[in-house]
């Protein structure tokens, strides 16, 4: 079941970002996109500029297993690594926007599928890729659930190369135990985690790491699923769901309990920092995505987030072949490897995702994408908020805002609620 929320052609800012020369992108997907660019015709190139967030860690390290399947398939074209480190790609976003309004595309860059490639559509930068999807048979082993979120109008934006979950609860196993909590114990919903937050604050523990920004509205969307539930959360995102609704209203209330919870110095750190939290035994519980894998190793453990199970809380990556790039035979070399089975596999295993790919054996990957592959076949499917799945730009701008308004105690929760109806209504 796929609950993918309504899409709504997003409204470009490009004057406002260069003048900033940084503020975040995003737009609901399938919106009626401008008549579309051809796609690029190859020049005599010999590079191709790849623009991603992967820019250290884990995510460097499996960026480096799709460079090498590039220079193995494509020796003839020079990899230039254009990655901006920093806010889980907020600062990239925030780089490419300026270059893409002063006309100086990379002749690829990462985006999310959903939203935030629907406003690349809508704005002119990117080119269809239908040639390419068809030509490497990409149509047939992409699940219609994928290939709708890189497509406009049925049309292929992007080669999408994984899929993440983003409501996912990590555990540090041993501070449970001190706080006299059973670590293989699950939380059906929020109350009775609630209560475990109150016993590890007993014991003298952080109950729950959390960082600054984008962190927080992850937060928020994993509270405002569990206490919806899969259809009306997607419902806050097509209008279905009154997001003045007093359900709405409860679970914004409990998105400020949980930051009662939380590490004083929230607003400073990043997600790595509050994983490590958890991982040096300092705090009990942290929510993130299964691209935390990699950093949470034993004792900490990981479920479903509270009240979500059998939802998959949907995070996907892509590449794009930017108009007007100085290298478009060099992307479309990118971006035939990227879609490739081998490819997608090696860089699930290291990544901690899910391929993008529907086709590739269970014997090719890795204990983790192995087994999230057969949930995320099974389960019910949403678009992350904060990552870029459903909403514009200028709303997730201003409920990234508002939220940070919330934890800092500069702004009410009944104000959050009005930023998320106006996501809908704006």
């Amino acid at each position: 079941m796929v609950l993918l929320g309504r899409r709504t052609p997003a409204t470009p800012r490009r004057a406002a970002l260069a003048a900033a020369a940084v503020t975040a992108l995003l737009a609901t997907a399938a919106c009626s996109a401008p008549a579309a660019p051809a796609e690029p015709e190859p020049t005599s190139g010999t590079e191709v500029e790849v623009f991603t967030w992967w820019a250290s860690g884990q995510e460097k390290l499996a960026l480096d297993t799709l460079v090498q399947a590039f220079r193995a398939e494509h020796p003839e074209v020079t990899y230039v690594d254009a990655a901006v480190a920093g806010g889980a790609g907020s600062l990239a976003k925030d780089v490419l926007a300026s270059r893409l309004a002063n006309g100086d595309p990379p002749d690829t860059f990462q985006v999310h599928g959903g939203a935030e490639l629907a406003a690349h559509v809508a704005a002119g930068d990117v080119a269809p890729l239908t040639s390419l999807v068809d030509g490497t048979g990409l149509a047939e082993a992409l699940g219609p659930q994928v290939r709708d979120l890189v497509s406009v109008d049925g049309t292929v934006y992007a080669i999408p190369v994984d899929v993440h979950r983003a409501n996912l609860l990590w555990a540090n196993s041993d501070v449970l135990v001190e706080a006299g909590l059973d670590p293989s114990a699950t939380y059906p919903d929020l109350q009775s985690w609630f209560d475990a937050l109150a016993a590890v604050r007993a014991a003298g523990y952080v109950p729950l790491a959390l960082g600054s920004a984008w962190t927080q509205v992850h937060l928020l969307e994993v509270v405002l699923l569990a206490r919806l539930g899969a259809e009306a959360y997607a419902g806050l995102w097509d209008g279905s769901t009154d997001a003045m609704s007093p359900a709405v209203a409860s679970a914004v209330g409990d998105f400020a309990t949980l930051l009662s919870f939380t590490n004083a110095n929230r607003s400073s750190l990043d997600w790595e920092d509050a994983a490590g939290l958890v991982a040096g035994g300092d705090a009990a519980f942290t929510v993130m995505g299964d691209w935390a894998l990699p950093a949470l190793g034993a004792p900490v453990v990981r479920a479903a987030f509270p009240g979500t199970d059998g939802v998959y809380d949907m995070v996907l990556d892509a590449f794009t072949a930017p108009v007007g790039a100085e290298h478009p035979d060099g992307a479309q070399a990118w971006l035939s490897t990227v879609a490739g089975a081998q490819a997608q596999a090696a860089f699930a295993n290291v990544k901690g995702a899910i391929p993008a790919r529907s086709d590739i054996a269970p014997s090719a990957l890795a204990a983790y994408p192995r087994s999230a592959t057969e949930t995320f076949r099974s389960a019910i499917l949403v678009p992350s908020l904060a990552h870029g799945m459903a909403v514009s730009p200028e709303a997730l701008d201003e409920i990234t805002r508002v939220t940070g308004l919330v934890s800092r105690g500069e702004a009410s929760t009944s104000r959050l609620q009005a930023a998320l109806a106006q996501a809908v209504s704006g």
